[in-house]
């Protein structure tokens, strides 16, 4: 397609009222709430939430420390306790632990954390060691460790879940400027406007020649105006954050703009232009003064990923075992429920296009729903191929607005607690699939998706999976093709056994909620 220039800018006028006493100035798409002012966003929002989250660490701690003490008289043997509290916010800083993130994960925190407690705590036993030649009383000491490690953690659980909650109900919010108004910078706008849990807010773009709105898949936010307007911009949006995509603009002038940002206290993050193959495994390193990067990929085929299918079988293996009394009840269940066999099988892609039958329990009284669209398949594609395989795939779809919903009340209960899943150990065992990766599609779903949808293909790289990583991120049923492709690729290039045990607390914690 043809570049079309823009020539008119679209520009929102910043009215100057309501600036005194407020953080940020009123932006587009205001909402009645108020945000970027008022007390949640001064408390949850930079820079408050760097003070906050320190204030309620020590505040525990000693809380904890007092607790485990019974009371706040302590001996000379049990003073060495009360270094605690201080020894511990300095391994918080030392961690990392208070660098602001966009968004993270309540997992993320959980190792560092019981690191940081547990150094401070055998540091707290040093000292008394040395101060008064024995360690203070072990019971008090191992009191006084855990509830340190459960008060933090709690009030560092609740401080997330409640930034997480204001943030996604939109009353608390970081505005954005973003620079280049490209498919790349409109996916960035569209992505943090569909996630408010990040906490930034697009209220517009900068570029000197934004594409048109159609050339890009849409563009909810402004463009207010080119690079050289830049101050005027900061000046009547108060915006603090900018985000550098992808643009025509050259390079010398998107670093002198970068540089003009820092001056006037406004952070910036970069798309880098190779983002779909780097991963946490770059390593940076300098010639002289010229930065390189370089990219440790990820093999698919290496002794990484054996290692992980042979854990995979073994633990399939045990799994089957342990839940098989379940198995045998849920299987009962089916057949008593409504006539026909007690697994249902569909074809589905795996690995480097390998097809194989993905087990299931039946769910659903009209078994033969799926065939039909088999028989659709075989008939080519000619005419109204598409519109029937689409008809009929949202046919067969349980509840749907269009088609009947043909569950059984056992299937209802099954597929809400995802227990009709559970069939699919045979397949882990079977080394058909993993216990984690990108879910399997229908062969002719793929071969349709395969041409329309940006690196699709690229996710039959590895084993399909019971979960993944964009299951565990609510990407399941009718959400974002697109945006699970480009999950399933990113646990691919970001895999390790570690990120598959953050899947599986994060499936286990899915369970609780209804599957549909």
């Amino acid at each position: 397609m043809s570049r079309m220039r823009v020539t008119q800018q679209t520009t929102t006028s910043v009215p100057a009222a309501g600036r005194a006493g407020a953080r940020h100035a009123p932006y587009p798409h205001a909402s009645d709430g108020g945000i970027f002012i008022g007390l949640p966003q001064r408390l949850l929002e930079e820079p408050g939430w760097s003070v906050l989250r320190p204030t309620v660490d020590f505040v525990l701690l000693c809380a904890a420390v007092v607790l485990a003490l019974g009371g706040l008289s302590v001996t000379p043997v049990q003073a060495p306790l009360l270094a605690l509290p201080p020894l511990v916010m300095v391994l918080f800083f030392l961690r990392g632990l208070y660098r602001t993130r966009m968004r993270a994960l309540v997992l993320d925190g959980i190792l560092p954390v019981l690191s940081a407690v547990s150094v401070a705590a055998m540091a707290v036993a040093t000292i008394g060691l040395f101060a008064n030649g024995e360690v203070p009383s072990q019971s008090i000491w191992i009191r006084t460790w855990l509830f340190a490690l459960v008060a933090v953690g709690l009030g560092r659980m609740v401080l997330a879940n409640t930034q997480r909650m204001a943030r996604s109900r939109k009353l608390i919010g970081k505005p954005v400027l973003i620079m280049g108004a490209g498919i790349v910078g409109s996916q960035v706008a569209r992505r943090l406007e569909s996630h408010p849990e990040y906490g930034l807010v697009p209220i517009g773009f900068i570029d000197d020649d934004p594409r048109s709105t159609a050339e890009v898949g849409g563009r909810d936010v402004p463009v207010l105006g080119t690079l050289e307007q830049i101050d005027r911009i900061v000046e009547r949006t108060r915006v603090e954050h900018l985000i550098v995509a992808f643009s025509s603009v050259a390079d010398a002038r998107v670093s002198r703009l970068i540089q003009k940002c820092q001056k006037l206290g406004i952070e910036v993050a970069v798309v880098p232009r190779m983002f779909d193959t780097m991963n946490h495994r770059a390593g940076y390193e300098t010639v002289g003064g010229l930065p390189l990067l370089s990219f440790e990929m990820v093999d698919p085929k290496g002794w990484q990923f054996a290692i992980k299918y042979a854990l995979d079988r073994v633990a399939a293996a045990a799994l089957l075992i342990v839940l098989s009394p379940l198995l045998v009840i849920l299987g009962l269940a089916v057949r008593l429920n409504s006539p026909g066999p007690v697994f249902f099988r569909q074809r589905r892609v795996g690995r480097d296009g390998s097809v194989f039958d993905l087990y299931k329990f039946r769910s659903m009284r009209m078994v033969d729903a799926h065939e039909r669209i088999g028989a659709t398949v075989a008939s080519g594609p000619g005419g109204d191929y598409t519109e029937q395989l689409t008809t009929l795939a949202r046919d067969i779809a349980p509840g749907g607005v269009e088609g009947a919903d043909r569950r059984t009340l056992v299937g209802r209960i099954l597929r809400r607690s995802s227990l009709d899943e559970l069939p699919q150990l045979l397949n882990v065992f079977k080394g058909d699939m993993s216990l984690i990766g990108p879910r399997p599609e229908r062969p002719e779903f793929v071969e349709m998706f395969d041409q329309d949808v940006t690196r699709y293909g690229d996710r039959h790289r590895v084993k399909s999976g019971i979960t993944g990583w964009a299951q565990v991120h609510g990407l399941r049923g009718q959400t974002s093709l697109a945006e699970r492709v480009e999950l399933d690729n990113y646990y691919i290039a970001h895999w390790s056994l570690g990120l598959d045990l953050k899947i599986l607390l994060l499936t286990v914690a899915a369970l609780f909620r209804n599957a549909e």
